[in-house]
Formats: C-alpha cells, structure tokens, sequence
C-alpha cells in the first residue's frame, strides 16, 4: 500500500505563497504519476496538476497557469505544489494522488492522501 501525506497547507493572505508537499511511503513511488485535486465546500473536487513518472512531463489547470508549479524528488519520495500570488478562490482542500498514468481524472488515481486546507483571505 501506499500512504500520501499531504502538509503545507495554512491561512494566508491574499498575493501570498504557499508550498505543499506530499510525502510517499515505500520504494515505488517513481512508479507511478502524481497528481493535486482540490476542493472547496459544496462543490465537486477539481484538477490542479499533474506529473510524470519522472517529472519530466507537467500539466496545470487553467487557473494554475504562471502561478502554479508541480515538481518532483523521487530521491526524497516527495511531490510539491508551489503555490504563488494566492486568491480567496484558492481556498480550498488540497489532495495529492498517485496514478499509473497522467491525468486529470480523478477516478483514475488509486491512491489520496488525507488533505491540507489551504484558505486566502483578502
């Protein structure tokens, strides 16, 4: 099995930064893509990034667009979420997933880890 545990999450104002990591236990982790989803209350969970296997393959969503970058060390079994020049719309429950692949689906992933609560205030 593998556990995710996500931190970095807080209370920031906005045009702040957060970074969020998610720390991966086991060997495996570089076998597999890593992926952040969010979610704010009453509404459905939403892609923010993912990466390949080897970080060598990024995507955002539109709204992360020069702002948010995804990274990787699979020495350190650990995936980032830099986030820069936060808005109150940012705020939200930050999850990360592993996947077999890259995607922006969420039923494709396997595995989540329990959340970080990022909230912006203005």
């Amino acid at each position: 099995q593998v556990q995710l545990v996500e931190s970095g999450g807080g209370l920031v104002q906005a045009g702040d930064s957060l970074r969020l990591s998610c720390a991966a236990s086991g060997r495996t982790f570089s076998n597999y893509a890593m992926g952040w989803f969010r979610q704010a209350p009453g509404k459905e969970r939403e892609f923010v990034a993912t990466i390949s296997r080897g970080g060598g393959t990024t995507a955002l969503a539109e709204f992360g667009k020069g702002r948010f970058t995804i990274s990787r060390d699979n020495a350190k079994n650990t995936v980032y979420l830099q986030m820069n020049s936060l808005k109150p719309e940012d705020t939200a429950v930050y999850y990360c997933a592993a996947a077999d692949s890259m995607s922006d689906y969420s039923r494709l992933y396997d595995y989540w880890g329990q959340g970080t609560q990022v909230t912006v205030s203005s």
